[in-house]
């Protein structure tokens, strides 16, 4: 196996790291939006399974700081490539901002403007 492949194998599980946070992102918001709507049409006070939904509320906060990690990763994972000299090597989504803190198309957002990633 070359440098090549083995380059490619990581950044193919990096990808797939970074798509899995972000589905279950995705799937724990559905679980909350779900709880609310059957509590609505239940008819049931905010109080009926509040503390459920402030622990599915937790799984989303805990799966942010988990895509904020794997993002990190990524970031290191590319600085160590070119300070090994191997340069650019791209898989996956390839139109992403090159220092990591200017999003593309774009400056660096301002002091309490969100930067969607």
């Amino acid at each position: 196996m070359d440098r090549t492949q083995v380059v490619a194998g990581v950044a193919k599980e990096l990808h797939a790291t970074e798509k899995a946070i972000d589905a279950a992102i995705t799937q724990t918001t559905t679980l909350v939006q779900s709880m609310i709507g059957a509590r609505a049409v239940l008819e049931l006070s905010p109080v009926s399974g509040a503390a459920s939904q402030a622990k599915a509320m937790e799984t989303i906060a805990a799966l942010s700081e988990a895509r904020t990690a794997i993002v990190a990763c990524h970031a290191e994972l590319q600085k160590d490539h070119r300070k090994m000299g191997w340069g650019v090597y791209a898989v996956g989504p390839v139109n992403k901002p090159d220092d990591w803190e200017t999003p593309i198309g774009g400056t660096p957002p301002t002091k309490g403007h969100l930067r969607v990633a």
